[in-house]
């Protein structure tokens, strides 16, 4: 069967540029967006109770834009004013880039990975002496307090947002292709919306070995994954998709 529609289960991307609205020009497909799942912050009463006094901490660690988002968000509810010796892990350029909405980029002290979890341990490694919070969601990848308990540095993990499953009731009786998905809440998302879904002849795509499994284990085929050393990229692993499909190699 031909692809004609996909569903992202993001929202739409924000920048003009983006490769899913190349895919959606160059194949001649319609791409929606669509969160199958949702970010919502923990009071400051709820991170005092999890024993969290900002001030007792001489590092960040931040893993995602949501992770600034929250962190500075809590702090202006504490009335904590946070300090210009403060060091900030950050796993990724983008989120280093994103921290810019709250501090003087070049009079801070950064520090920057390149992508993974794991490629901040020489980062840490080298200031292994520091205080680290590291503010999160509910719902945190395990090895994460591996690498910090095997480093044996000082840290504490606190909830600063949850992850929620969006309401998707008004897509009851829609149906796509192609159906996207990035992280194993997706999957939780797509049986609380609808319990008995059937995938029948919806292709599955997904990214990353948690949501493969996630999505094995609820008995659903998967047609499309991402990353591989040929399709890093999840707009790259549909392209090549719909390019074998639809021209009906």
């Amino acid at each position: 069967m031909k692809v004609k529609t996909i569903l992202v289960s993001q929202p739409e991307p924000k920048i003009e540029n983006s490769p899913y609205f190349d895919l959606q020009e160059k194949q001649k497909v319609k791409v929606d967006f669509r969160p199958f799942i949702h970010v919502e912050g923990v009071s400051s009463k709820d991170v005092r109770q999890q024993k969290v006094d900002l001030s007792q901490y001489t590092a960040i660690i931040l893993t995602s834009r949501n992770s600034v988002d929250h962190f500075f968000r809590v702090a202006d509810e504490m009335r904590f004013k946070v300090p210009d010796s403060l060091k900030y892990f950050c796993q990724s350029e983008a989120v280093a880039y994103y921290l810019q909405k709250y501090v003087v980029y070049r009079k801070r002290k950064i520090y920057v990975g390149k992508r993974t979890f794991e490629d901040l341990i020489p980062l840490i490694k080298k200031y292994k002496d520091e205080a680290f919070l590291l503010p999160t969601t509910d719902k945190v990848k395990p090895v994460i307090p591996e690498i910090l308990n095997d480093l044996g540095v000082r840290w504490k993990q606190a909830t600063f947002y949850k992850t929620v499953i969006s309401d998707l009731s008004d897509l009851s009786n829609v149906t796509y292709d192609i159906l996207v998905f990035f992280s194993p809440s997706g999957i939780d998302s797509l049986f609380h919306n609808f319990p008995d879904f059937q995938q029948n002849e919806t292709r599955i795509a997904v990214f990353g070995n948690t949501t493969v499994k996630a999505v094995e284990e609820k008995g659903l085929r998967v047609d499309i994954s991402a990353p591989t050393p040929e399709t890093p990229s999840m707009s790259m692993a549909l392209q090549k998709y719909i390019d074998a499909i639809n021209k009906g190699k």
